[in-house]
């Protein structure tokens, strides 16, 4: 049972119509076209996730590619918090956007982040959140407390996401990304994902922060660990 804070409704954030779905699978077909050419994506788990209602995706996040790896194996619509300053280049500014991206102060689970997941879960949106914060060389690290607060402000399925490879495919020490194309042999651009079984948020919620945030982190490292598997066979 969904439980969120009555919040003003902006009917732009909206996913349900007829035609955002069909814009939505006509940019995942173009996406998935493109990152075939580029990389080598294995994806694990697409059927659990959640196809329809509010939803909290919680992934690791190792590289700027993490957003499009997730909505190519969700295939459901996504809202996506990114920092304001990424909207910058024009370019770059129209691909997330394409891609439901919403602008904020800063990256992470802090006040206004906490507020706009809020408002688009009211909504009936799936959102996907980075707890970590930043992206990072590959392992994965403490998650911000935020997190925590978040899950205990609504009670909606928790999407627990592993990525692996997209570190080395673009990591955040290089400027472009290191493609692998399905063509060649595996390499450092070989990247897998790994979806794993809902959870009712009630069940972090209730324990202790630190407790929660570990079990978190848990959650989505065994999913990591699942790609990681997939990604070297």
């Amino acid at each position: 049972m969904t439980d969120l804070p009555k919040l003003p409704l902006n009917p732009h954030l909206r996913m349900e119509s007829a035609w955002f779905r069909a814009w939505h699978r006509s940019l995942y077909t173009a996406y998935h076209a493109a990152f075939t050419l580029g990389f080598s994506l294995r994806m694990t788990g697409e059927r659990n996730m959640t196809q329809a209602g509010p939803a909290l995706v919680v992934a690791n996040h190792q590289s700027f590619l993490d957003p499009l790896i997730i909505g190519l194996a969700a295939r459901r619509p996504l809202v996506y918090l990114a920092r304001k300053t990424l909207f910058r280049n024009r370019f770059f500014a129209a691909m997330i956007r394409s891609l439901n991206a919403v602008p904020i102060d800063q990256e992470g689970v802090g006040k206004e982040g906490i507020r706009t997941v809020l408002e688009q879960l009211q909504c009936g949106n799936a959102v996907v959140v980075f707890p970590e914060g930043e992206r990072t060389l590959g392992q994965m690290i403490p998650l911000r407390p935020g997190i925590h607060l978040l899950i205990k402000r609504t009670h909606v399925p928790i999407v627990p996401i592993g990525i692996a490879g997209a570190a080395e495919a673009w990591p955040r020490t290089r400027a472009y990304p290191w493609p692998a194309p399905l063509f060649l042999p595996a390499r450092p651009g070989t990247i897998a994902v790994s979806i794993g079984a809902p959870i009712d948020a009630r069940r972090l919620a209730e324990l202790p922060r630190q407790e929660a945030l570990a079990k978190l982190f848990d959650l989505i490292h065994a999913q990591k660990d699942i790609a990681e598997k997939l990604r070297r066979r």
